[in-house]
């Protein structure tokens, strides 16, 4: 097996990545939404919205 990062071969310890490096590179892929998959959906939109005006809310009370 592969590395999804690098290509290179698997390190059991990181598996499926081949090390630290790229299994951080993944989780940071992960943390700024880039594998997040973009929708059309009104409903999506909406929701999105919501949530992120939640999460403003929540921030100015703190």
């Amino acid at each position: 097996m592969s590395c999804p990062i690098c290509a290179r071969e698997t390190d059991p310890k990181y598996r499926p990545f081949c090390g630290k490096r790229c299994a951080d590179v993944d989780l940071a892929k992960w943390m700024t939404g880039s594998y997040a998959i973009p929708s059309t959906d009104p409903d999506d939109v909406e929701d999105a919205i919501e949530a992120a005006e939640r999460a403003r809310d929540e921030d100015t009370r703190h």
